[in-house]
């Protein structure tokens, strides 16, 4: 199917467009997306991001030295739009560095909200008024898979099983009580960010997106989930893969220790 009419066939899940247009009127956000060979969905997902017209919604693009051009793509892209940003890295450095490095730069320039995104179209624009109302009550939203039912689309089973169970061996292991914690769809108050020691995270994948979110409870900040539907990319290639699963393995018993010894920063 063209990917375009994919796009517009997809159920249009956010009611509440002009109260967050209203909400941002008095506050901003940033969103950014870490890319590495992105060329196919980096124009289209800018675009669709930027036409829910939200106020004071910038984009920055964490470019990894994609081969096939994506930053080149993104920096014609500027000309349309002035509130685009780009930070390109000399080489591919993992996932969780590029949001590190993203969140460092949105903190720096005083964003009031800062959202993670993928590049790939699995996690659907149109949800982003949805996290922008849920943060006003909250400090981390995170937007959830699992938290009603299994809302995916085009995973083959073993993938399903592998983030599924993933999930439910973090609870068992940190207690944490979230049923996605392995999400990266998510929009951070400053605050939170700002109080977690960005230095210190090293973790990528799967385990980046536990670590952030283990470590903003434990300090205490409010933690929301909202329903999503995830559907695995159209075009482009995964970046999954065995070390990841790995790394979130190990990840979540090294939190469990940092949790006995008193050591989360």
């Amino acid at each position: 199917m063209e990917f375009a009419s994919f796009y517009r066939s997809r159920k249009n899940s956010s009611h509440g467009l002009k109260k967050a247009q209203k909400i941002m009127k008095d506050k901003n956000c940033q969103v950014i997306i870490p890319t590495y060979n992105e060329a196919n969905n980096i124009r289209e997902i800018i675009d669709e991001i930027f036409s829910l017209k939200i106020p004071n919604l910038d984009i920055l693009v964490v470019d990894d030295n994609s081969p096939d051009n994506t930053a080149g793509l993104v920096k014609d892209h500027q000309k349309n739009y002035k509130n685009l940003q780009l930070l390109e890295r000399e080489k591919k450095m993992g996932l969780g560095s590029a949001y590190v490095f993203g969140f460092q730069e949105s903190l720096k320039n005083g964003y009031d909200y800062i959202f993670e995104m993928d590049a790939d179209f699995s996690h659907e624009p149109r949800e982003i008024p949805n996290f922008i109302t849920a943060i006003q009550d909250s400090d981390l939203v995170i937007g959830s898979r699992y938290i009603q039912g299994v809302n995916v689309i085009n995973w083959p089973l073993s993938r399903l099983i592998l983030s599924y169970g993933a999930n439910f061996y973090t609870r068992i292991i940190t207690g944490l009580k979230i049923k996605d914690s392995t999400s990266g769809f998510k929009c951070f108050r400053r605050s939170v960010l700002e109080n977690i020691n960005l230095e210190k995270i090293d973790s990528d994948g799967y385990s980046f997106q536990i670590e952030m979110n283990f470590k903003a409870w434990k300090k205490g900040f409010r933690i929301k989930e909202i329903p999503i539907v995830f559907v695995d990319r159209v075009l482009g290639t995964s970046k999954m893969s065995k070390k990841i699963v790995r790394e979130a393995i190990l990840e979540v018993w090294r939190l469990k220790l940092l949790q006995i010894f008193g050591k989360v920063e």
